[in-house]
């Protein structure tokens, strides 16, 4: 059985996320993004100003299937939160799947971030120097502002997550 723990692109390569069992659930924060973003269309308006960098996007998924995993979702650009499921493919494409009311159902497939991409990729229509998408460790002169520290505890960071703000009600 393969393990959806560890680090995903987005399909449109804006951001990464950081997916840990913790304690039987599965959660996912934003650990990479393209460019500096806030929760601005988050339903209350003390949160509207947080980053999205390390916020909890796939929360408490548990396993329901075979390679599936059903929680669910928040869409930090429209604010809402979803019932959704994720879905191995293959060990590097995982199916994320979110649902209104339980019918009507959008989806994209992530790719896997191997160990010997960097912790900060180029971002899309952007090139480094010889070939690939990608910067070499080795070539990074200091730390990406855009990305969580690798050892980034994403267990301490969801700890008693039975209500953030930008979980009212599913729609």
């Amino acid at each position: 059985m393969s393990d959806p723990t560890g680090e995903w692109l987005t399909a449109k390569g804006y951001a990464r996320i950081r997916i840990a069992d913790c304690n039987g659930r599965l959660w996912g924060v934003v650990s990479w993004e393209t460019y500096p973003s806030v929760d601005d269309k988050n339903p209350d308006p003390n949160k509207r100003n947080r980053p999205t960098l390390g916020m909890p996007i796939l929360l408490g998924m548990t396993q329901s299937g075979p390679e599936k995993w059903s929680g669910e979702i928040y869409n930090s650009q429209d604010g809402h939160t979803y019932s959704a499921s994720i879905s191995l493919l293959n060990p590097d494409v995982l199916k994320v799947q979110g649902c209104v009311f339980g019918i009507f159902c959008g989806g994209e497939n992530w790719t896997r971030v191997t160990q010997t991409t960097s912790a900060a990729p180029v971002a899309p229509g952007k090139r480094t120097q010889g070939s690939g998408a990608s910067r070499a460790p080795a070539q990074q002169s200091a730390p990406d502002e855009n990305a969580l520290p690798p050892d980034a505890n994403i267990c301490l960071s969801v700890g008693g997550t039975t209500g953030f703000s930008h979980q009212r009600r599913l729609k």
